[in-house]
């Protein structure tokens, strides 16, 4: 989101862009860009924000539609862009609110934002899509069976390999397509669902840490506590230990457990 004069903004192996105050520019995961000043006089203002979506529809929606070009500002995903994120900023800045209830804050701003993408996306479908319906079948059943694997009670050890060959796929196809269509590796997409099923059953205070790793398919606590980390820059302990005290919740005597 921008502010001020013109800007450029250079994406590689593309065309260099360039946009005005209050122009929008929804950059695809992974995308190598440059943004400069486009004036050598004027100040210039921009507003960047990073966001993730677990849905691959809507991800997929995005990036065949409106990712790496310019949103004028007269547009409604524009006009919502500029909004959310001028009230991120807000909430950021807000004294009277601590780090969770920011975090919160910004949260649902972010989901009104994607509820306002979803909204308004169709407007921008363009007539031919930058992939195949084969290619976007192919991917949905790719990431439909990854999930079936990393859903099951007890994570087996798979690799993309095998997900291309019950497909009848070459993984290098397989990962082209998926990356096309979803805009991340499919390697990037098991991880996140791995760290995604870890989070949900640490947040489980029936399963102890050692259980969980064998849950994960993970060789040893240890591998798994050095993987945890990687996701979430925390231990796995630590990690459950945040999540009790975020349930613990006062009651008239002072006590308890919210659960």
């Amino acid at each position: 989101m921008y502010r001020g004069w013109t800007a450029d903004n250079e994406i590689k192996d593309a065309s260099t862009f360039t946009y005005g105050p209050g122009s929008v520019l929804i950059i695809s995961p992974g995308t190598l860009h440059t943004n400069w000043n486009a004036s050598k006089t004027e100040s210039m203002t921009y507003i960047t924000f990073h966001f993730n979506i677990e849905s691959l529809t809507l991800k997929s929606e995005i990036i065949s539609t409106i990712a790496n070009a310019v949103i004028p500002a007269d547009a409604p995903i524009a006009k919502l862009a500029m909004k959310s994120a001028e009230q991120m900023v807000a909430y950021s800045d807000d004294p009277g609110l601590d780090k969770e209830q920011t975090n919160i804050k910004i949260q649902i701003e972010l989901l009104n934002f994607l509820y306002g993408l979803m909204e308004n996306i169709n407007a921008y479908k363009p007539k031919n899509a930058k992939y195949s319906e084969r290619e976007a079948k192919v991917s949905r059943e790719m990431a439909t069976l990854i999930e079936d694997y990393i859903d099951k009670e007890e994570v087996p050890i798979f690799s993309f390999g095998d997900i291309c060959q019950k497909l009848g796929i070459s993984t290098g196809y397989g990962h082209r397509t998926f990356k096309k269509v979803y805009g991340i590796t499919p390697l990037h997409f098991i991880e996140e669902q791995k760290y995604r099923k870890a989070k949900l059953l640490l947040g489980s205070p029936e399963y102890s840490i050692e259980e969980i790793s064998y849950m994960m398919g993970a060789s040893s606590i240890s591998n798994f506590s050095k993987q945890f980390k990687k996701w979430s820059g925390v231990t796995p302990s630590k990690y459950q230990r945040q999540i009790v005290t975020k349930r613990k919740v006062r009651n008239v005597k002072e006590s308890g457990y919210f659960e």
